[in-house]
């Protein structure tokens, strides 16, 4: 496993946590077809949320983003790696998942991206939310 993978997996865990503690019940994790990867799919009664996870390692000191501004190449945001490309392919994948799960008509889906921020020891920073994103 590379060290991207190793802070993605790390990520996940997180992100499930963080889910786990706000009711929902994760259904599933890196649901893959060769046209995209869904990261974690959470159920909360009829409620089912793809999720897609960013993680990025920051200092643990709390740094504010204009301090920030002209500094190194891990100043982006998590989120800004939700490309255009990976959101059509996200959409794919879905539409597969839900066709492939055979869900009822009564579901509502939605699909959210957490940005999970950690130090360099892998402890948990914080965790942003972006819900109901259009692919």
């Amino acid at each position: 496993m590379s060290h991207t993978q190793k802070i993605g997996q790390i990520g996940e865990d997180l992100g499930c946590t963080f889910l786990k503690k706000r009711g929902f019940q994760i259904v599933e994790r890196n649901y893959w077809k060769p046209w995209g990867e869904i990261d974690i799919v959470a159920k909360k009664g009829n409620d089912l949320r793809f999720v897609e996870v960013k993680t990025v390692i920051r200092d643990s000191s709390p740094v504010s983003r204009e301090a920030k501004a002209g500094g190194s190449d891990d100043d982006y945001e998590p989120e800004d790696n939700l490309h255009p490309w990976k959101r059509k392919r996200l959409r794919r994948v879905i539409e597969t998942y839900l066709l492939d799960k055979d869900f009822d008509d009564e579901i509502d889906w939605q699909v959210d991206a957490l940005s999970v921020y950690i130090d360099k020891e892998g402890t948990l920073l914080k965790i942003e939310t972006l819900e109901d994103l259009i692919l």
